[in-house]
């Protein structure tokens, strides 16, 4: 007995969820593991956290020692580089992308080794200090989860393409205590010009809400289900004038997004030309953001804040929500602005990790350095500054990712309150607009039309819109034969018209048969029969033909199966009327011109 669409889709999405949940306290307690011993034990760097990040390992205290930092981070670089040098390549980098890449170009296909190795090359350079993010190793270590599920199951591609994107949600989801922002992620952050990829939603929703609760249950009580950032941050929208302000927060966001991705991705093509094996690059960039770490460290008179432009950034951000009083302007804007480069180098040389954490970080700084700023210009109207953080986390990496709406619902779910979501929404809106020509997953493509996974489904739902009506040419500009006429006279036509295919009819006009071009070829090298065959001796009779009524879907399936060019075009209630002739080329001009039309109109 076959299992119903639905509960197979349940079952799949639920063991998915399972998996990346348990993936995702592994990563987690990896990450902590070398902290504590890294970081922590070793080098006496502060990694603050946000006050729902649990760690089983108690709080290193020490001193802080700049030499053993940046040979830890050196270290840390080169171990993640050599394990994606060694054994899998995809796993350098942010992850996302090569999570959206195997969703679009490569079935959904992504090698059991892929995650793992992930797993440990992420936890290495997170815990040895890089500037990096959570969300692109777990998104990936989800999406390998879900497509080895898939390939072992011996799922079709379209089934193994929704579960790799059930899995990148389920991490997404469970990581940032965030159920259904993972969801609308996997389904979203596919795309460029905010189209979801409907078929994951529900698998994604199923697959991130268990993964949350595995992860959630993984937790001391007092930890569980807390949003990331604490349930106790008294934000609120006191007036629509407030909007005002927010658009010059939007500006600025989009100044600082444009500055982030043309610098990661002008740091990737440079330690691209350095001609070094990948674990060797990824050390130089290791240590490049260790000094310019240090460096920001000693110039702003040793103050410890100044650290977030390494590790997670996460305690910034938590003093910045909860206590932005302590933190300087000029500390939150040198925070945001470096942790740029930071993250650039961290990442781009080979290094393994997200781009979503730091850019939580960069907006967030600067959303708070605006926030106090409009404080001291605007104070009746900007009565709490520590909002334009959180706005600011929502806006710039809205505007970066191309990924409006999951991020406005993932930093709601981060920090326990809807009371920002219409300035969110409104800066969120501003940044995906304004920045509609970058996006820092270059692997994102541009609507479902532009997705070679959909390429097919799409060439159907576009033709099946069009019909014959519209394209074929009518009878007056088509060459019949009598059915009568001589191969003498057929053979002279062939030389005067550019047609491969023409229909026969009598006298009536009705047709009869049709021949091509290549029918009659075997006549032409025996010229005494010229006079005595005739339209009847080279025709076939049995026409396969189409109406104008017909769809161009209908059409393109006959010129595939009978391997032919042209096909007649018929009366629907006479089918020995002829029209006219539609022609294969003349139907996939009409499919490349409304392609082209849907993208002008998407684009406008």
């Amino acid at each position: 007995m076959e299992m119903p669409a639905a509960g197979k889709w349940l079952l799949l999405s639920a063991l998915i969820g399972i998996a990346a949940g348990l993936g995702a306290i592994a990563f987690q307690t990896l990450v902590q593991c070398f902290q504590y011993l890294g970081l922590g034990l070793f080098a006496g760097f502060p990694s603050g956290e946000a006050v729902a990040e649990y760690s089983p390992f108690p709080e290193a205290e020490g001193q802080l020692s700049a030499w053993r930092l940046v040979l830890l981070l050196t270290c840390g670089g080169f171990v993640a580089g050599w394990l994606a040098w060694k054994f899998a390549p995809e796993a350098s980098g942010h992850g996302t992308d090569a999570a959206i890449d195997a969703f679009h170009n490569k079935r959904g296909e992504i090698s059991l080794r892929v995650p793992i190795i992930k797993t440990i090359a992420s936890a290495v350079t997170l815990g040895t200090g890089g500037s990096a993010g959570r969300e692109g190793p777990i998104a990936q270590i989800g999406a390998g989860v879900g497509s080895c599920l898939a390939t072992a199951l011996n799922l079709s591609a379209r089934d193994r393409r929704i579960l790799l994107a059930a899995g990148m949600g389920a991490g997404v989801g469970a990581i940032f205590r965030a159920p259904l922002a993972g969801a609308l992620f996997a389904g979203e952050i596919l795309y460029r010009d905010a189209e979801l990829e409907a078929d994951v939603i529900m698998p994604a929703a199923v697959s991130s809400t268990i993964a949350y609760s595995v992860f959630c249950f993984s937790l001391p009580v007092e930890y569980r289900f807390l949003p990331l950032f604490g349930n106790e941050l008294d934000f609120g929208f006191t007036s629509p004038l407030e909007l005002v302000p927010y658009a010059l927060l939007a500006l600025v966001l989009v100044g600082a997004g444009i500055l982030y991705i043309r610098t990661f991705y002008w740091t990737h093509r440079l330690f691209d030309k350095i001609k070094l094996p990948l674990f060797v690059r990824a050390a130089i960039g290791a240590l490049l953001a260790g000094c310019v770490g240090l460096l920001i460290y000693r110039l702003t008179g040793n103050n410890l804040d100044s650290l977030a432009v390494l590790g997670s950034g996460y305690g910034m951000l938590q003093t910045a929500f909860s206590n932005p009083e302590s933190i300087a302007i000029s500390t939150l804007l040198i925070v945001g602005l470096v942790k740029i480069v930071t993250t650039s180098l961290t990442i781009s040389s080979g290094g393994s990790g997200g781009v979503f954490g730091p850019s939580m970080v960069i907006g967030g700084c600067l959303g708070g350095a605006v926030g106090k700023l409009m404080h001291q210009f605007w104070p009746q109207l900007v009565t709490q500054p520590a909002t334009f953080a959180v706005v600011g986390m929502a806006g710039f990496f809205a505007g970066c990712a191309r990924a409006p709406f999951s991020t406005i619902l993932m930093v709601t779910e981060m920090t326990g309150s809807y009371r920002l979501l219409l300035p969110a929404m409104w800066v969120s809106t501003l940044c995906f607009l304004l920045m509609r020509n970058w996006t820092l997953y270059e692997k994102q493509v541009g609507t479902r039309l532009d997705s070679p996974a959909h390429r097919g489904d799409f060439i159907v739902d576009v033709l099946e819109g069009m019909f014959v009506s519209d394209v074929y040419r009518s009878g007056s500009d088509v060459r019949r034969v009598h059915e009568g006429q001589s191969l003498n006279e057929i053979v002279h036509l062939l030389a005067e018209t550019q047609q491969r295919y023409f229909p026969v009819v009598d006298h009536n006009d009705r047709l009869v048969g049709i021949f091509s071009a290549e029918d009659v070829r075997s006549y032409l090298y025996d010229d005494t029969i010229w006079e005595i065959a005739n339209a009847r001796d080279v025709m076939v009779t049995r026409v396969v033909t189409v109406t104008p009524e017909d769809d161009l879907n209908t059409a393109l399936t006959k010129f595939t199966a009978l391997n032919v060019n042209e096909l007649p075009v018929v009366d629907k209630d006479n089918p020995q009327r002829i029209l006219g002739v539609l022609r294969h080329k003349e139907t996939i001009d009409a499919y490349n011109r409304r392609r082209l039309e849907h993208k002008e109109s998407h684009a406008s």
